[in-house]
């Protein structure tokens, strides 16, 4: 199953006006890491159909947004529930921690 993708303006609207409780993965496609990190964030994504949003975003096809959030590095997982941001991981997580963090927003 692949993540919705967010570009700058449906980020603006997923995130900031609807306001759930969701996750945006941030990753490019030549990334090593990203490869592993993508994946696990796939596999969690039906287990909280409903309860909490998982969207993607390629830094590669929307460089502008991925500047705007002044990120560096791929692959981050930025959290982010009533439209305002709440924390990011970074690198290559396992599972368990973006589980720990998804709890915390449920």
């Amino acid at each position: 199953m692949s993540l919705p993708k967010l570009n700058a303006n449906s980020f603006e609207e997923k995130i900031y006006d609807a306001g759930e409780a969701c996750l945006v993965v941030f990753s490019r496609k030549t990334c090593h890491v990203c490869k592993e990190v993508v994946p696990k964030v796939e596999e969690l994504q039906p287990q909280y159909e409903g309860k909490f949003g998982f969207y993607h975003v390629d830094v590669e096809e929307d460089k502008p947004l991925y500047q705007s959030l002044s990120l560096k590095g791929v692959p981050q997982i930025l959290f982010f529930k009533d439209g305002e941001y709440q924390g990011k991981l970074t690198g290559n997580v396992d599972d368990e921690e973006i589980e720990e963090k998804i709890e915390e927003f449920l």
